[in-house]
């Protein structure tokens, strides 16, 4: 379990913050407005009404040891800069932020803002499902509890057994492994992994969470 501040609760912040709260994360909700924070604050675990361009509130919400914070400010621009920069006053390393314009992109990218999402609807779902399961590099829901993911070997498993990765992860499937162009369907237990090798596998949400903490770099 994970703690994470989403800061705008409309339609695209409310959507992550809820994502987020189904995959069992702590989640602190920020807004101006009363109705959004009213709307939402029986299904997050914090909902409050404050001014995120207020460096010190931020502070006392202990916006600080959040491990990511979505910035989805809606239509005010300068809120959304002020606020991006309190967090990095504040030494958040991970910052997500929507933008609404170019322009608006071009100047989070000036601040070092490396996660910049124009969302549409159903986007907040994404982003959500990429914080808590940082290894997926692609997913797909089959239902609302199987998903298929597309998971990124990293370097620290460099040599790695494949079976050793799959230990204890009954009831998650591996459907193939990519390694550059050639791809292979039926592995080996003993098959050795390589940085930047792809796998494809299927299961249960719970299992895939469980799975996701061996595929972290560190």
């Amino acid at each position: 379990m994970a703690l994470f501040a989403v800061i705008g609760l409309g339609s695209f912040g409310g959507t992550v913050a809820l994502e987020l709260t189904q995959l069992k994360h702590d989640v602190i909700g920020i807004d101006t407005e009363k109705k959004y924070v009213e709307n939402i604050s029986d299904n997050i675990s914090h909902a409050v009404i404050a001014d995120a361009t207020d460096e010190h509130v931020l502070r006392e919400l202990n916006v600080q040891n959040c491990d990511a914070v979505v910035v989805a400010i809606g239509e005010d621009i300068e809120a959304s800069i002020l606020c991006v920069l309190n967090l990095k006053n504040l030494g958040v390393e991970k910052i997500l932020v929507k933008a609404k314009s170019k322009a608006h992109h071009m100047i989070l990218t000036h601040l070092g803002i490396g996660q910049i999402i124009h969302p549409e609807e159903d986007m907040g779902i994404r982003v959500a499902q990429s914080l808590s399961y940082p290894m997926v590099r692609r997913y797909m829901a089959l239902n609302d509890d199987r998903y298929i993911v597309k998971v990124e070997v990293s370097e620290k498993l460099q040599g790695v057994e494949f079976k050793d990765i799959m230990e204890h992860s009954d009831g998650v499937q591996t459907l193939l492994l990519q390694r550059g162009t050639h791809v292979i369907y039926d592995i080996a237990p003993g098959t050795l992994l390589q940085k930047n090798d792809i796998l494809i596998v299927e299961g249960p949400v719970n299992l895939l969470r469980k799975l996701s903490s061996r595929f972290i770099s560190k």
